[in-house]
């Protein structure tokens, strides 16, 4: 009997901790908006969201530029008012509701600069998702902005200012240098994506900044990192490994 009673209050005692440490990364305050209803808004329409900061892209001059996400979407938030004493305190995982205005720019559906925020309670960090097998479909932008993944893709030439066959460039046209944003072609089944790697995400003391200046032309590659648009597709890679 006493082992019985033991073992059911060590059960209950795991379900307690369960239900106490578990989080619905999805649910909102009073006034906030749902992904879904994000999404739906118009263009340059005033927004409240909630998520849950993924990656901190940049900040000057009292603006700041982060990755969110939760459990059903992800939001790009471009120049929203953030002191820098506060920057410091968005730690990945740390959740911020942002009130502001929906707007787009060359394909990319943002929160327009300006907004301001608040942090909240909760901490949620995004495994990556694969979505290589989406690459060339119309579903592929459901997931804009996510922190996403891409396997088994071959990295191919882009030619440099010189007319030299390249595994990456410095800026989109090969024009720039250390430490600009690198440019990289990779394929999958045919089809080439120029990926990159953003030089205010990830600089040129990163991991992947380095990673991608030693690729080689037909290097099979597995990725991650957020994705962004830019008249198309334009993934803002964080992490690359040669297989």
């Amino acid at each position: 009997m006493k082992k019985i009673t033991a073992l059911l209050m060590a059960v209950l005692m795991v379900f307690g901790l369960t239900a106490c440490g578990s989080e619905d990364i999805n649910a909102k305050s009073e006034g906030v908006m749902t992904y879904a209803e994000y999404a739906a808004a118009e263009l340059d329409s005033a927004v409240v969201i909630e998520g849950y900061v993924q990656a901190k892209q940049s900040w000057w001059n009292n603006s700041a530029t982060v990755y969110l996400q939760d459990g059903e979407g992800a939001y790009f938030v471009y120049n929203m008012v953030c002191s820098e004493e506060d920057y410091a305190k968005l730690e990945q995982g740390t959740k911020i509701k942002v009130t502001g205005y929906k707007t787009e720019w060359a394909g990319e559906v943002e929160v327009a600069e300006g907004a301001t925020f608040e942090i909240m309670d909760g901490n949620y960090v995004a495994e990556a998702q694969d979505v290589t097998s989406l690459l060339g479909t119309d579903e592929l932008i459901d997931n804009q902005n996510k922190f996403v993944a891409f396997k088994d893709m071959t990295v191919e030439a882009s030619t440099d200012a010189n007319g030299n066959e390249v595994a990456y460039l410095y800026k989109w046209d090969g024009s720039g240098q250390d430490g600009d944003d690198l440019y990289f072609y990779v394929s999958l089944n045919g089809e080439k994506y120029q990926f990159t790697v953003e030089s205010y995400l990830c600089d040129n003391t990163t991991d992947v900044y380095a990673a991608v200046k030693n690729l080689k032309v037909g290097d099979v590659v597995d990725m991650e990192g957020f994705l962004y648009w830019y008249e198309g597709v334009n993934p803002h890679i964080t992490s690359v490994t040669v297989k």
